[in-house]
């Protein structure tokens, strides 16, 4: 997942919070939810603490361990909360967040699956950041099971809390939790919370001293999570939502990507913008080419279910072990997606050769890796065989430039990294998955973006997380449970996925 959205000014708001009262709409179940006050933003906090859920200056970096044991009950689920500091996320220790923690509403049971998705998002601008948080198996008696929900848990300098509910779904097997997102869509200041579900993507929406819920989007979409990302594609300075997802109707499976913007005087999301028949399993919003216009990255990008819509991915060819594809953002003569670029392993500047079951972009992150102005595209193959290790995984850095990831000669520049790497902790083995997750943030304060590269097969599915200062192996380092001094068994925890940073 990646949450991206323009900041606003305005006037400063303290770090308190009210009980929100939802008005609801399309029959979604709410509980108060405690929500930072404030109709306007605080001024915008020091690039690169976005993050800070402790409130000490470092971009701090959440770790979803959904497939975690917690006292006992299998896949319960829990969060890491990794703190940033001098030498990055993994050397400063970190906080274990289950849904046994203080204030946290609910109570650990297996299958619950808490932090199924994560986001580390500052609410209301102060310079903290609170945790966002799904878990998508939760039952709730009246209800039924995998109703699903997501939970909210604050920051401070003095510990975390207070926590609540932000929602839960209407029904048995809704599982809410799946995805979430949060971004100021309406442009108010406030940031509204996307949460996507089985067949359903929902927003709460705040209004002034209350809020309201409203659907997106409703579809079969049977058992995968939609998936979601913001960034201001229509360039009017408020933050449009991107949504990807797929359907599993009769006659065949298809799929779709969608933007919506909010629509103030209906009061809901509208759909602005779509292309249909392209399978991802990725999506990351940032400015590739420069021009002060958000783009959009598809990631694992394929052709499903061909309806005479050509080439939704691109070319054909391109799509071999998952490529990725770009739509570029809408100068003052054109319209979002008029241009539009593709790569994967075979392209020129890419390392590496396109095989099937690679999932090139399969997980992306954006930064400004080389601060030139242009945003730079973090991609993860989780399923790169390396060497005779399959699925050992791989990532790369994809830099930007004036005409956006590829040159007028459709070459790319690019890095990229595996286990095997000089540098990289660790040997490139079979299963590991490394790139199934990326993130990045500026954990150490130095004004250049760290990556982190999640690795959840790592030794025999216990996971770990690689952390590349600046995007380059020197001090490169892992964490896992073991080296955080987590609880653990020695059952699969798959640690390093999903990730959350920024």
């Amino acid at each position: 997942m990646t949450v991206r959205a323009r900041r606003r000014g305005g006037a400063s708001v303290p770090h308190r919070r009210r009980i929100l009262t939802y008005a609801i709409a399309a029959a979604a179940a709410t509980a108060g939810f405690v929500f930072p006050s404030g109709a306007a933003a605080a001024p915008a906090a020091p690039r690169g603490t976005a993050s800070d859920f402790n409130g000490d200056g470092y971009a701090d970096l959440a770790v979803g361990v959904p497939d975690g044991t917690v006292d006992g009950r299998a896949k319960a689920g829990y969060v890491n909360l990794v703190w940033g500091g001098p030498k990055g996320v993994g050397a400063h220790g970190s906080l274990r967040v289950t849904q046994s923690t203080s204030d946290l509403p609910g109570t650990p049971e297996a299958g619950d699956r808490f932090g199924a998705s994560v986001a580390l998002v500052d609410l209301n601008g102060d310079g903290i950041a609170e945790l966002l948080a799904g878990a998508p198996g939760e039952d709730i008696t009246g209800l039924g099971t995998d109703v699903g929900t997501v939970l909210a848990l604050g920051g401070s300098k003095s510990g975390p809390g207070p926590g609540s509910t932000v929602l839960t779904g209407p029904s048995a097997s809704a599982a809410y939790g799946k995805s979430v997102a949060a971004a100021d869509l309406t442009g108010d200041g406030n940031k509204e919370i996307v949460i996507g579900g089985t067949g359903k993507v929902v927003a709460r929406v705040a209004q002034g001293e209350d809020s309201m819920v409203t659907t997106v989007v409703a579809d079969s979409m049977g058992d995968r999570a939609p998936v979601l990302a913001t960034g201001d594609f229509d360039g009017d300075g408020a933050a449009d939502l991107a949504v990807a997802y797929w359907t599993a109707g009769e006659p065949f499976t298809q799929s779709h990507v969608r933007l919506w913007k909010w629509d103030a005087e209906e009061s809901a999301m509208a759909n602005f913008w779509n292309t249909d028949n392209a399978g991802v399993t990725a999506l990351a919003a940032g400015d590739f080419d420069g021009d002060g216009h958000d783009d959009l990255a598809l990631g694992e990008c394929r052709e499903i279910a061909d309806e005479n819509i050509d080439d939704p991915c691109g070319p054909e060819e391109l799509a071999r072990g998952g490529g990725i594809h770009l739509h570029y953002g809408s100068p003052a003569s054109g319209s979002f997606g008029s241009r539009s670029q593709t790569l994967n392993q075979d392209t020129a500047g890419v390392p590496g050769v396109a095989e099937d079951g690679d999932r090139f972009g399969a997980a992306l992150a954006v930064a400004d890796v080389d601060r030139d102005g242009r945003d730079d595209l973090i991609a993860g193959a989780p399923g790169e065989a390396i060497g005779t290790e399959a699925v050992a995984g791989a990532a790369w850095l994809l830099r930007g430039g004036a005409q956006g990831l590829l040159d007028d000669s459709g070459a790319a520049t690019s890095v990229a990294w595996n286990q095997d790497t000089a540098g990289v902790p660790g040997t490139a083995e079979a299963g590991d998955t490394f790139g199934a997750a990326v993130a990045a943030g500026d954990h150490d304060a130095d004004g250049v973006p760290d990556l982190t590269v999640g690795s959840p097969g790592e030794n025999a599915s216990l996971g770990a997380a690689l952390l590349l200062p600046g995007a380059s192996v020197k001090a490169a380092a892992s964490f896992s449970p073991r080296t955080l001094g987590l609880p653990y068994l020695t059952t699969a925890q798959k640690y390093g996925k999903p990730l959350s940073s920024h």
